[in-house]
This record gives C-alpha cells, structure tokens and sequence, in this order.
C-alpha cells in the first residue's frame, strides 16, 4: 500500500487561533473549555461516548508540509533528537494524538478541557481512555524524564516589565483583546537563553528576541530575572499594506500599533 485517504470527521473549535497559543501538552490545571464539532453522519456512533471520562483525540497537523529525521524539541538544551523519539509536529505523517477531558455531548458537538490544538484542526477518529490499558506510570519516560528531573531542580525565572512594555501590553489586552503573555511569560521562566523551536533569537550581547505568533518580545536578562524591554509587530509595514497582507493574524491591531506613540 503506498498511500492511504484519509477524510476528517470533525474540526476542533477553540480561541487558540495561532500555533504559539497551544501548549506542548494540554495544561491539566487550566479550567479552559473547547468544542469537538463532527460532521454530520456520525450521530450514532457517538453512542455511549458520554460514559466516559477521558477521550483520545486522532487529529492532522494540518499546517505543516514537511518533515525531519532529526528534530529540536523545545524543552531542554538545544539537542537534536530521532523524531520518533520526540512528540514533534514535523513527521512523515503529521498525525497527532491527545488525550483530553470528555465534559460533555450533545448532538454532534463534544465539549473537552484543555487542548493542545488550534482552531480548526481536523480530527479522524476518537477512542475512549480506559485506564487499565492506557495507563502505566512505571514507565520510562527517556530523555523527557531526564529533561523533566533537571528543570524540577532549577529556579524559574522572574518576568519583569519596563514601563514601555508594560504600555504596550496594556494597549494591545485592552483595545484590541491581544494578550499572548501567559504563554510567553511560561516558556521565559523556565529558559529565556536562545533556541530556534522556542523561537527565541539573540539580537545582542544584552537584548534577545522572541517570536509570539505575529508579535514580538524584545528582553533582557540579568541572573535570574527576564526584563520585557518593549513588544513589537512581526511584520514589516510594506507586507501590511500588501494586498495578501489581508490574511495576516492580527493585521489591523499591527498597522494601528504601528501608529501609537507609547
């Protein structure tokens, strides 16, 4: 067999619009909700879903085209890692899988906790969890556990704010409902240093960058404190006002941003 079709049976619904909004992993603390909408069709066989609590998630990364042997996961230092050891979203085929908290089902649509997904991810097929076969905690961990035993050890980093920044933030949260700070804020505390899949480029010898979807945060480090010297839009004004440029996330709130005097 050298091919295979594969056809969707729904798309996720959540506010998690941009690739950098999603966690690595659902966030088991978050008290967030999102939708599972299937497509007609599949009315029956959702029979006796609502039994359960936990639910496996089948789904396509559906924004990526390519793929790599060797990948940079973005937890730990900047080590190359086999990509079937890894949970990255660049294989041979971007399938993914996620378990998630099953709250509710009514007619075609599945409210779930939290999720590692962005809007409209299509999903193939849903399993239920069932904890005596899909659970062994005994089991080794790999290199993630190595990771995961380091990080517990060291101090988070503090996240300060200049009063610039500080401004920027507000402007973007209060009029145009942008805020991608709880995210960026949790990736800075653990390791603020540079890495490609983190996104995070070294301007300087005392100012680094990182990528937030279609904005930008510029910082500081001193020990172990991270200082959010000033926010920025992602894209040049020329790309803005392009005609394609109409299809850039958050295209209108950069092009006022652009504008503000902070």
């Amino acid at each position: 067999m050298d091919s295979l079709e594969l056809r969707p049976i729904g798309h996720v619904r959540t506010d998690k619009r941009l690739k950098f909004d999603a966690p690595h992993q659902p966030d088991a603390d978050s008290e967030e909700t999102n939708r599972i909408e299937l497509l007609p069709g599949y009315e029956l066989a959702l029979s006796d879903l609502d039994t359960f609590d936990r639910i496996w998630l089948l789904w396509w990364f559906h924004r990526n085209t390519t793929w790599r042997s060797r990948v940079l996961p973005p937890r730990g230092p900047a080590k190359r890692r086999g990509v079937f050891a890894t949970r990255s979203p660049h294989r041979p085929n971007p399938l993914g899988l996620t378990n998630v908290q099953l709250l509710k089902v009514e007619g075609l649509t599945l409210t779930v906790g939290p999720l590692d997904l962005v809007d409209g991810t299509p999903i193939f097929d849903i399993k239920p969890y069932i904890t005596r076969i899909d659970a062994h905690p005994e089991a080794s961990l790999g290199w993630i556990g190595e990771i995961e035993a380091e990080m517990a050890q060291q101090e988070r980093f503090e996240i300060e704010l200049s009063d610039l920044a500080r401004r920027q933030l507000t402007y973007l949260r209060e009029i145009w409902n942008i805020d991608f700070t709880d995210r960026a804020y949790d990736l800075l505390s653990l390791d603020p240093t540079p890495h490609r899949t983190r996104r995070i480029l070294r301007i300087d010898d005392h100012l680094l960058r990182m990528a937030c979807g279609p904005w930008r945060l510029y910082y500081s480090i001193n020990g172990r404190a991270v200082r959010i010297e000033s926010v920025a839009k992602g894209y040049a004004d020329e790309t803005l006002a392009a005609e394609f440029g109409e299809d850039i996330q958050d295209r209108d709130a950069q092009m006022a941003f652009a504008r503000e005097k902070f």
